[in-house]
C-alpha cells in the first residue's frame, strides 16, 4: 500500500490542427489505502489521468509521486500498479488459473508454489476457485471482471487502478459488482482509484470523490460532502439523480438583512442567515434546488412556496418524479408514492430554506458556501480550454 501524490500534473496533446489540454494543474494527495473514485462527463480528463498514473501516457509537466517515490519515468511494469480495464483484456487461449499467474511469471522470481497459492488465494476471494480450468469463452461478463480483478489482486500491488470495469455489466450485475469490488477493498486495504462515468458508483462506493470537467479539478470531498455543499453549478448539477434544478432569479434584500428570490411568475422569501455571504451589490444569481428537497403542499404559505403546474409524472416503485413547468422550464420534484398528483394540475411547491443552493450566474461558483457547517475540501475555475 502507499500513498499518491499528482503535483500540478498537466497533460497536452499537440496534433497538427491545434493543442488539447487533456488535464491542467491536478493536485491530488491520496492517502494510504483509501478508496478514491474520479467522476465526471466524456472529454473531462479522467481516464487520460489514470493513463498518466499507470505510465500509459507521458505527463507533459508536474509529478507523480508513489509512496515517496518520483514514478514520472518509471516504466508500466516497475511502478507496483496493477491496472484493471473496462475490456478485461483476459488471453483467450489460456485458462482463468494461466490468465491470473501470467503477470507474476512475467515480472516476478516467485517460484511456482507461491505463485499457485496467490491465485487460490485471490481465486477463493473473487468466488471464482471452481472456474480456475476454464477458459474466458466461457464465462460470463461478471465472471470475466472476477478473473479481471483477480489477475490484479495477486500481483499484491502498492495501488489498484481501475478504468471503467463495470461499464459492460448490466445494470443488477452493476449494483452487485459494486458491492464486491467495496468488500474486496476493505479485505485487501490497497490504495485504489478507480475511474467512471457513473456518478452513482462514484456516490456509493468512494472514501472521496473527485470531480473533473474539461481537465479541471472541480471539487474533491466525501460523497455527502460534494452532493450537500457542490463548490459550483456544475457539480451540483453532475452529482445527484435526478440533477438539481436551476432558475434564474432576481434577489430584493429588506433592510434587515434578508430578501427575496424573485423570478418569473413566483417569489420566495429568504433569512438573512442565506444571504450573509453575498456581497451587498449581488442581485442577479441562480437559485438550487434538490428534487428530493421539495414538497408539494397545497397549505404552505404564499411567502414560502412556489405554484406551478404539473406535466407528467413518472411512478418509479417506491417513488414518484414529478416533472412541473416553471417560468418554461423543466422543474422536477422527487415525491414518496403516495403522492400523485395528475397531470395538468395546479400544485404548490415548498421548502427548506437550508437545502437552497445560490449560485453565481456569470461563474456558477457557489454563493452560500461559508454558512456555518459548510467545509469544502478543493475548489478549481472551469477552464474554456481544455479537453479529454
Amino acid at each position: 500500500m502507499a500513498r499518491l501524490e499528482l503535483d500540478d500534473v498537466t497533460k497536452v496533446f499537440d496534433t497538427s490542427a491545434e493543442t488539447i489540454i487533456a488535464v491542467e494543474e491536478l493536485n491530488l494527495d491520496i492517502k494510504d489505502g483509501e478508496f478514491i473514485v474520479v467522476v465526471g462527463p466524456s472529454g473531462c480528463g479522467k481516464s487520460t489521468t489514470l493513463r498518466m498514473i499507470a505510465g500509459l501516457e507521458t505527463v507533459t509537466d508536474g509529478e507523480i509521486r508513489l509512496g515517496d517515490e518520483r514514478i514520472n519515468e518509471k516504466s508500466p511494469k516497475d511502478r507496483d500498479i496493477a491496472m484493471v480495464f473496462q475490456s478485461y483484456a483476459l488471453y483467450p487461449h489460456k485458462t482463468v488459473r494461466e490468465n491470473m499467474a501470467y503477470g507474476l511469471h512475467l515480472s516476478t522470481d516467485l517460484d511456482g508454489e507461491e505463485i499457485s497459492r496467490r491465485v487460490q488465494e485471490a481465486a477463493e476471494m473473487m468466488g471464482i476457485e471452481d472456474l480456475l480450468d476454464k477458459k474466458p469463452s466461457s464465462l460470463s461478463g461478471g465472471q470475466q471482471q472476477r478473473v479481471a480483478t483477480g489477475r490484479a489482486i495477486v500481483r499484491e500491488p502498492s495501488l489498484f487502478l481501475f478504468d471503467e470495469p463495470l461499464s459492460n455489466l448490466d445494470a443488477k450485475l452493476r449494483k452487485h459488482m459494486r458491492t464486491e469490488l467495496s468488500r474486496i477493498h476493505a479485505e485487501v486495504g490497497i490504495t485504489t482509484v478507480y475511474v467512471t462515468h457513473d456518478q452513482e458508483e462514484a456516490m456509493t462506493m468512494a472514501d472521496r470523490i473527485v470531480i473533473l470537467d474539461q481537465g479541471k479539478l472541480q471539487q474533491i470531498g466525501e460523497p455527502k460532502e460534494v452532493y450537500h455543499e457542490p463548490v459550483n453549478r456544475f457539480v451540483a448539477n453532475f452529482i445527484g439523480s435526478p440533477s438539481m434544478n436551476f432558475v434564474d432569479v432576481e434577489l430584493e434584500r429588506n433592510s434587515d438583512g434578508s430578501g427575496t428570490l424573485v423570478g418569473e411568475d413566483f417569489s420566495y422569501d429568504v433569512s438573512s442567515r442565506l444571504l450573509q455571504p453575498l456581497d451587498s451589490g449581488t442581485t442577479e444569481v441562480e437559485f438550487g434546488i434538490r428534487p428530493e428537497n421539495v414538497t408539494i403542499d397545497p397549505d404552505a404559505p404564499t411567502e414560502k412556496s412556489i405554484e406551478t403546474t404539473v406535466d407528467v409524472v413518472e411512478i418509479v416503485g417506491s417513488d414518484n418524479f414529478i416533472y412541473l413547468d416553471l417560468a418554461g422550464e423543466e422543474f422536477r420534484v422527487r415525491t414518496p408514492s403516495e403522492i400523485e398528483p395528475s397531470e395538468g394540475e395546479t400544485v404548490r411547491l415548498t421548502f427548506d430554506e437550508d437545502d437552497v443552493h445560490l449560485f453565481d450566474s456569470a461563474s456558477g461558483e457557489s454563493l452560500v458556501h461559508g454558512l456555518p457547517g459548510a467545509d469544502v475540501s478543493a475548489t478549481a475555475e472551469q477552464s474554456d480550454t481544455t479537453a479529454d
